[in-house]
């Protein structure tokens, strides 16, 4: 199946955690608008504990102030992602896992120009992603390293497999969990489309500062 949606440069992505931002002293509309401005190329909005309404007034403020070539994905929450649209804000996509909607169910709600990223963490959920008839456009794969930002997340896998699903993909594939810079250059090199961080940046002093090493180390792995 052809993913659906537009191209998206997934090289530097960051998924949100405004419990980790507001910890470190930023208020986190800014400090994601200071980690694009270092580097950062797509931003997804995962906020798990937060009230829909919560969530919605930081998908539509970050939506007001990311540059256009930035993707802006809205995790799990269909619903957020569809409010944020209706009301004029530029959404590019949803990003579900395993236990959320089905792809398919997914893919009706919001329409055929949406991008769909679908976490997976063995070669049967990589396989499933690539014959889904929702038209997935990338897969998260992971969790790389052991990782505290997500409680429910898999047993990770290490680099090595991950590069080793990246490899059999047919979909764009971004890695996550745990990810250090260190890990940049063996994950581009395995065949990753892209990198993606939480707590590196979210818990990072200067987001800025902390974006611009991963993509300038993404850059160097060329």
């Amino acid at each position: 199946m052809t993913p659906a949606g537009p191209a998206v440069d997934l090289s530097c992505y960051l998924v949100t955690d405004s419990a980790q931002l507001t910890a470190a002293g930023h208020d986190p509309v800014s400090a994601v608008t200071q980690a694009v401005a270092g580097g950062v190329t797509a931003v997804q909005v995962r906020d798990k504990q937060a009230d829909a309404r919560d969530v919605l007034a930081f998908v539509e403020a970050l939506s007001g102030r990311l540059p256009q070539r930035t993707a802006l994905f809205v995790n799990d929450r269909i619903d957020v992602f569809l409010a944020a649209r209706a009301r004029g804000s530029r959404v590019t996509g949803v990003h579900i896992g395993q236990r959320d909607l089905p792809p398919e169910a997914v893919r009706a709600l919001v329409g055929p120009d949406a991008v769909i990223g679908l976490s997976v963490s063995d070669r049967a959920g990589l396989l499933a992603a690539q014959h889904s008839t929702a038209r997935v456009g990338y897969v998260g794969i992971g969790a790389v390293h052991a990782t505290g930002s997500k409680v429910d997340a898999p047993a990770p896998i290490g680099v090595a497999a991950a590069g080793e699903l990246a490899r059999t993909s047919r979909l764009p594939a971004v890695a996550i969990g745990g990810i250090r810079p260190k890990d940049v250059g063996p994950l581009r090199q395995g065949g990753l489309a892209g990198v993606a961080v939480v707590s590196w940046i979210c818990q990072a002093s200067d987001p800025f500062a902390a974006a611009a090493q991963l993509s300038q180390r993404w850059t160097e792995s060329a």
